[in-house]
């Protein structure tokens, strides 16, 4: 079966289900996307690597790619390869010098540790097919920062960032990132980078 090649296109907050995210893979040869809602632990792992940020301590995907590199494992490939009731189902193709082996993994693990050995993402035909979406225009792309909809203080949700001064910024981005404290770094990171390209 034909493998077809996918890009993350974004990652946003999910209007449909409370606390998960939707991941939103692209075809490389094509104009069809493939949604999947994932869990905020695996949107923040994901984002966090996409973005380059460095947390203080290594998360569970990075102990996994450590844990690789220290015996040589390396993960070749990433396949989403069934989907079943509304559930994909993907598999690690790793490979440790010798041998070929498949590993069995959720989609939103797959993915967090494809950003970061690197590794190239395929699907099969059926599922674009049954679960895919055929994007008319090319204004999709987007990667937001990761946030759940909650109440919060006007500076937690990154409005008043702006009122800060660079040596507060990065004072607070300093801070954000030792409580790993992503979504608010983040946002701190984009007012620094806005004033930069001023």
């Amino acid at each position: 079966m034909k493998k077809l090649k996918l890009d993350i296109i974004g990652l946003s907050y999910s209007q449909t289900q409370s606390g998960a995210y939707a991941l939103v893979l692209g075809e490389v040869t094509g104009r069809r996307r493939l949604p999947i809602i994932i869990g905020g632990f695996e949107a923040q792992a994901i984002a966090i690597e996409i973005e380059k940020m460095t947390p203080s301590r290594p998360l569970t995907h990075d102990l996994f790619k450590s844990f690789a590199d220290a015996y040589h494992i390396n993960v070749q490939e990433v396949i989403i390869y069934n989907l079943v009731e509304g559930v994909f189902f993907s598999k690690l193709i790793c490979n440790d010098g010798k041998k070929n082996i498949e590993i069995d993994a959720r989609s939103s693990d797959a993915i967090a540790l494809a950003v970061r050995f690197g590794c190239p993402i395929y699907t099969y035909e059926f599922i674009l097919a049954s679960a895919g979406i055929v994007i008319e225009g090319t204004d999709f792309v987007f990667l937001d920062n990761i946030e759940p909809a909650k109440t919060e203080t006007p500076e937690k949700s990154g409005n008043t960032f702006s009122t800060h001064s660079d040596e507060e910024l990065q004072k607070q981005l300093n801070e954000a990132l030792a409580h790993e404290d992503y979504e608010k770094a983040a946002k701190i990171r984009d007012e620094i980078t806005k004033r930069q390209a001023n």
